[in-house]
This record gives structure tokens, sequence and C-alpha cells, in this order.
């Protein structure tokens, strides 16, 4: 199922100081002396050990959280494993009969004091996201707005849980479908989006009645553990909402025991298919539910029909963003022939007045640096593999002269579907250019992959945008648009893009079970008198009808 959209365009201890460059752009100038930068980091919501049952819970080793603007070490976190998932789950699965049994109501507004509590700290809360993951503080203002948002969406979701009353075959029986949570969820959440791929999981478990246990990203823990605290300052009960980081080396371990916990019935991941997979094959030996936001590869198209400056306006917010690294980016451009050279003369024009490489604290800033240092190999082997088999480099293509993880946004022309940044997701600032001739080749490209999350295509003919848009085999569609996400929308993928869907009236539903009784209720109707319980099911017969609360 694709969903297109077309959204408005919208413009603990100390850490260590890091040490930053100026910011550049481009081809600008060289790197000059590197001073040391004060952020102002907040010490109340800087946390460093895990977060279990309501209380801050040390580990017996700690790994380093590290700038990838400069390599500086930002804090040393708690190096939890096997054993502190399985204590994180039994709080978990402890909590879980009484948020069950909790109100609508009441999940509703502790949810909602946990918004406000977002909203009245969402510069601090920003500055920690930029300090870890290296985005642009503009950027990450940007995400904990819509971090938030999720559980303001949630909270009012949470009393909008309906189930159905079905007539039977007898007169005096209904059958009544009630949705119920599935339990513990153990929630794994990517670097990329520290707060928001949180929030937008969490808040749906929350809303719904279900207790979770979140396994940050290694490289960006400092975010999940700022939301634990406001969490708890929101009154959220003890172990409603757990938090056990760890290093790279242990993430497997942690990933195996949440996934193969007995007490743990859901799953919810958002990152590599590779990983997906694997986290799939433990959560089927349990018949676990799984939740999976997996890799993309998506096509940007612009046919000849297209208004081209608008086109490179939605390319340069759709692939830049982050620098590159989000799962929707543009991983493959494909342009038709008529306006090919065009489109790659003004979108060249653009990076090279719009973009600016910097740390994310510089003002004006937009591209910061890639989350480490392997990032930064993978986008040059792409880059390097194109060149080797023919690419052209219109610009950029190799790393920044600030050096560490910075890497120059790139163009690619000529490229052809058989290099890797065609049919692999780069993660980084790399535009491939590939040009086609006609409508039903362009499908061909965009459909021969064997992810499907999203797409984008840019076309003023009528009539293409309804074919093109049910022809892409994705699982949202940008429709002369290059940003798509929104809380109120449905977010995931088809083929091996994931499983299940994000946010929106759908999300909630991923958290929960349909059970059906029957009998609900044998009335003997002229007395209004019932022989089991039913809430709130009105039965109607010979004329009388009768409300039956209880």
């Amino acid at each position: 199922m694709a969903t297109c959209v077309r959204l408005p365009r919208c413009g603990a201890p100390r850490l260590r100081p890091a040490l930053l460059g100026p910011r550049a752009g481009g081809g600008a100038p060289g790197p000059g002396p590197l001073r040391t930068y004060a952020p102002g980091l907040p010490a109340a919501l800087l946390r460093t050990d895990s977060f279990v049952g309501g209380r801050w819970v040390p580990a017996a080793a700690a790994f380093p959280v590290r700038d990838p603007a400069s390599g500086a070490e930002l804090g040393r976190v708690a190096d939890c494993g096997a054993p502190e998932a399985r204590a994180a789950v039994r709080a978990a699965h402890d909590a879980f009969r009484g948020w069950k049994g909790a109100l609508a109501k009441e999940r509703s507004a502790l949810l909602r004091k946990w918004y406000d509590l977002m909203m009245q700290h969402k510069d601090d809360l920003a500055r920690i996201i930029t300090a870890e993951s290296g985005k642009p503080l503009k950027e990450a203002q940007g995400e904990v707005l819509y971090s938030a948002q999720f559980l303001e969406w949630f909270s009012e979701e949470a009393r909008r849980i309906y189930g159905d009353v079905i007539s039977t075959a007898s007169r005096e029986k209904r059958a009544l479908v009630l949705k119920q949570p599935v339990g513990v969820a153990a929630v794994i959440t990517p670097w990329n989006f520290p707060s928001a791929m949180i929030t937008r999981k969490v808040g749906a478990a929350l809303a719904a009645g279900c207790t979770v246990v979140v396994k940050p990203a290694e490289d960006t823990p400092f975010s999940a553990l700022a939301l634990a605290e406001l969490a708890n300052q929101a009154g959220i009960p003890p172990g409603a909402y757990n938090v056990v980081p760890c290093s790279r080396r242990r993430a497997q371990e942690v990933g195996e025991a949440l996934c193969t916990d007995p007490l743990v019935s859901k799953i919810s991941f958002t990152g590599s298919t590779a990983t997906g997979k694997a986290l799939l094959h433990h959560a089927a030996n349990s018949v676990k539910r799984v939740s999976m936001e997996l890799g993309g590869l998506a096509p940007f198209i612009v046919f000849d029909s297209a208004n081209v400056d608008q086109a490179v306006a939605g390319a340069m917010a759709s692939k830049f963003r982050n620098s590159g690294q989000t799962c929707v980016c543009s991983n493959r451009f494909l342009v038709q022939s008529g306006i090919h050279d065009a489109f790659v003369s003004k979108l060249a024009e653009a990076m090279r007045a719009s973009l600016r490489v910097g740390n994310g604290f510089e003002e004006g800033t937009t591209q910061g640096p890639l989350i480490n240092e392997k990032a930064v190999e993978k986008v040059e082997t792409h880059v390097s593999d194109a060149l080797a088999k023919g690419a052209t480099l219109v610009t950029g293509g190799k790393r920044h002269q600030l050096g560490n993880n910075f890497f120059e946004p790139t163009l690619l022309s000529n490229v052809t579907r058989d290099m890797l940044c065609a049919r692999e997701e780069t993660f980084g600032p790399l535009a491939p250019v590939i040009k086609f001739h006609t409508e039903e080749e362009a499908l061909v490209i965009a459909n021969a992959a064997d992810v499907g999350l999203a797409g984008y295509f840019y076309s003023q003919d009528p009539a293409q945008i309804w074919r093109v848009a049910e022809q892409l085999e994705v699982g949202m569609v940008g429709v002369n648009e290059g940003l798509l996400s929104a809380v109120e929308c449905p977010f995931g993928g088809v083929k091996q893009s994931g499983l299940g869907r994000e946010g929106s009236k759908y999300g909630i539903d991923e958290y929960l079970e349909v059970n059906s009784c029957l009998p609900v209720c044998a009335a003997v109707i002229n007395k209004c008198e019932l022989t089991t319980s039913c809430f709130r099911v009105q039965v109607c017969g010979d004329g009388f009808s009768c409300q039956c609360i209880i």
C-alpha cells in the first residue's frame, strides 16, 4: 500500500567541551585553528546510567560517546549487557498490569505532560542532539518539535481506541470486539533521529497501555536518557519506560536478549535491513509481534513535464537533510532526457550556493559531519566505484578539508544501474543522477530494488501523476514534494523495507491485540437484565432499547 502525500515545505556528569573547527562550505577556505566551543549543554538532562523501574542504575562498565564533529569524548554511559536488559524487561513486565489498567484518560494526561516538558526543554534537547549526532542545531530543533508532536498525537489517540459490537445469528447475543495492549514492547532505535524515533514508537506503545524497554543507538544514548528524565518528571510510572544503553560491542547481545525474552511480546526496530532480518529470526522462535522500519533506496524521478526549479528545491530538501543520513533520503535521481542537463546544472548551482559544511553548533551550517568514520568510508567507496565505472564528477567527491567525519556534498552524473550508489543505500551527501528516456523505463529502474520505503517524483501531467503514484512500489510517495514525514500520516515501507506502520491513527494498532467475546450479552429484553457483563453495549429488540453500562 502506498501513501501519497503532498506536504507544504517548512522551512548528569558534565560533558567535556568539544573542539570544533570553523564553519566552511563546499570549496571554502582552508581549515583554521581548532577552538574550544562551549555549547552550554544542560547538566539537569545529561544522564549516564541506565533507567530501569523508575531508578537510575549504573552498570559495571561504561563506554564513551563522542562528538562526531571533533572526535572529542562527550561522556561515558552505562554499558549494559544481557543481564541488565532482562532486568529492564522484568521491570516493564511488573509495571504492565498497572499501566494497562489505568484509564485511557490517565495515560493521555501523562503523555501530554511529557509533551509539555519536552516543549519547555526544547532548546536543551536540541543541543544534546547536535552534540551527539552532529546534525545542525536548526535541524535538531526541528527534530525536537517533531519528536514532541508524537507524544501530543498519541496522548490524544489514547482516548480513541475503539472496539466493535457485532450482530450474531442469535437475536439475544452480541459479539464484542476489544482492543487490548500486547504487553511489554522492546524498542530498538537508530542514531540519525535519536529523539523522534523513540517518541514515535514509545508514544504509541504507552498510549495503547504497553510498557517499554528502549535500547538506543550506541552513538546517541544521551537523547534517550534525557527523555527518560522528562518522562520521570511527567509522572510516567516506574517500569513503564526503561532505557538500557550499550556499546557497539554489546549491541548484538542486548538485542538478542530483548528479542528472545519470553516476557517481551512486541519488538519495534528502526535500522538496517540486515539487522532487522537478524532480529526477526530471534523474534520468530517465540512468535512475537514485530514492527520493522528498515533500509530504503528512495528514487527521485524528474519527468520532462516537471517544473525544474521546483524539482531542484525538492531534491535539496530530500537529499541533504541531516547530510543525507535519513532513511527516506533520495538515493537515486532519475531524470528524463529532455530536462536532464538543465536539472544537473541547476542542482549543482544550488548545492554550491546553499550548502555550508561545518560544526552543527556554528551559525549557518547546513551540513554537519557524518556519524562516524565507517559512514565516511562508505560514501568514499560509492564515489570511487562510480567514477571507476564511468560516472562524471560534477561537484564535491572527497572528504572535506575540515577533516574528521566531514564529507563534501557530492553530485555525480552519467550514473548507471550497475554502480554501487544505484544499488545500495549510501546514507551520506551523495546525489547520483541516472538519465532515462520513457516513463516505463523510469518505473522499471525505480521498482527494481528489493526495498521500498519512500519515493518521490515531479510532474505537471495529471494523468502521469496518478499512474506513477499507483505504480511506484514504495510505502510513501512524495508528489512534487521532497519532504514526507508528518505525525498524522502513516510511516513505513513495503518489500524488505519493513513491516507495519508508525505514526498516524494506524500506529497505535501495532501495539494492540484484537480480542473477541461471544456471547457478550444475553438480555431479557423486557426487563433489561444482563446475564453476563458488557461495556457500553446497546441491546435493541421489540421496539425497546436499553443502554448497558457496567
